[in-house]
């Protein structure tokens, strides 16, 4: 008998230790790499989006490394992969797609879904959002943290000149008179607020391609290895861009910074700014005046691009790895989900079905600004994105700062820009 317990002890023993080290194996821990590129405290909602997911699954732990802008965190998470560091997915930007596809460090996601129900899934999400997600037929990317260009405004602002509040510019003619009525100074002469201002840093390319495609122009083809810098059309936009502060005088000459313009609109130095969507909730939470937003103004037709990030899956992941990303951004797009991380943030929710949530609607009958961007959709257009994105969107960036502080014409900046584009891209055509 004594040896019969000996023996049963033995064997529990090491069942236990069989468990315990089948237990270890089975739990899966991911990292990923996340940018913060807007105001707010976007990163709370994700630890609690996180902490969520790890409580229903609690074989899956999931690591949020956290970087400042995309550019940066794409440049880390690279890095980091390169140096055989295990990272299974991460928010990089959605003009990235080349780029990574060029690495050959990403999934297709067809690769990873295995049901009917994924693959519908994997179909949710709006179409406007998807031309900065797909490539040749196959998706890369999964929206999450995306966007559109907006016009905030000051109503107060609009009453204070005898302007309606409910009724912002529509049209480049409009803005400019509008612009002119708003633009407010003291006794001395000096400008205490401004009619419009768009940032000309950080995401200049981005800005000015809402003026292109105002214009009648795309910027790139779709192929990403054409770019359309110095046509006419672009010329025109930049050159509007220059008039606005130059020759209208209703915005200031010279650049005006990404990170700062939300607080210049908020401290009423200017009446009305473009910028993303992502700063919605921030405009909201620190506004004390009366503010609006509105699509953005037309001249040839209305038009924005998208912007913003994608989850992406990497390739040296095993199919474990993979079911577990899955199961993960699934839960992070879930339409409730969607719908807290919209309003939390101002961020567009990317599928229809969140719209539909009760929480998404009772948000939008309070707050109707919230669904402006995603009504925007039908006028969106792809954000720039072609192979060596970086490098290409540098010679862009580099001629509106010239022209938007004198250095250059539009003509001429923008042929340079064109002919470095030309020497990058003619190896991928």
């Amino acid at each position: 008998m004594g040896r019969w317990t000996f023996r049963t002890v033995m064997l529990a023993t090491a069942l236990i230790g069989l468990w315990t080290t089948w237990a270890v194996a089975a739990e899966i821990n991911m990292t990923m790499y996340y940018p913060i590129a807007v105001g707010g405290k976007p990163y709370e909602l994700i630890n609690g989006l996180i902490q969520e997911f790890e409580g229903q699954n609690p074989d899956i732990k999931v690591k949020a490394v956290y970087y400042g802008n995309y550019d940066d965190t794409r440049t880390k998470c690279l890095a980091a992969l390169k140096a055989g560091e295990k990272i299974q997915l991460s928010v990089l930007f959605s003009i990235d797609i080349f780029d990574l596809l060029d690495e050959d460090v990403i999934l297709p996601w067809e690769d990873v879904v295995k049901t009917e129900e994924d693959r519908a899934w994997l179909k949710s999400f709006y179409p406007a959002l998807m031309a900065n997600s797909m490539a040749g037929g196959k998706t890369y990317g999964i929206p999450f943290q995306r966007s559109t260009i907006v016009m905030y405004y000051n109503k107060d602002a609009f009453r204070e000149v005898g302007l309606d509040p409910d009724k912002p510019p529509a049209t480049w003619d409009e803005l400019v008179s509008m612009g002119q009525k708003l633009v407010k100074r003291d006794a001395a002469g000096q400008v205490t607020r401004w009619g419009l201002s768009i940032p000309s840093t950080g995401y200049a390319y981005w800005m000015f391609q809402c003026l292109a495609i105002e214009n009648g122009l795309e910027l790139m083809n779709a192929a990403g290895n054409e770019v359309y810098f110095n046509r006419p059309e672009t010329v025109e936009a930049m050159q509007f861009w220059h008039d606005m502060a130059y020759k209208h005088g209703i915005m200031p000459q010279g650049s005006t910074d990404w990170g700062t313009l939300r607080q210049q609109f908020l401290g009423g130095s200017t009446a009305m700014m473009w910028h993303t969507t992502g700063n919605l909730t921030p405009v909201r939470d620190g506004a004390t005046f009366d503010f609006g937003v509105a699509m953005l103004p037309a001249h040839k037709r209305r038009g924005s691009p998208t912007g913003g990030g994608n989850f992406y899956v990497f390739k040296k992941t095993s199919d474990a790895e993979r079911q577990a990303v899955l199961k993960f951004v699934k839960h992070m797009t879930d339409p409730v989900n969607t719908a807290k991380w919209s309003i939390g943030t101002g961020y567009v929710a990317t599928r229809p079905q969140a719209y539909e949530t009760d929480l998404l609607k009772a948000y939008v009958a309070e707050f109707p600004a919230a669904v402006v961007a995603r009504d925007q959709f039908q006028y969106a257009v792809a954000e720039f994105s072609t192979h060596e994105t970086a490098r290409v969107k540098k010679f862009l960036d580099d001629a509106i700062q010239a022209v938007l502080t004198g250095g250059a014409t539009p003509q001429e900046a923008l042929d340079k820009a064109q002919q470095g584009a030309d020497r990058i891209l003619s190896r991928y055509r």
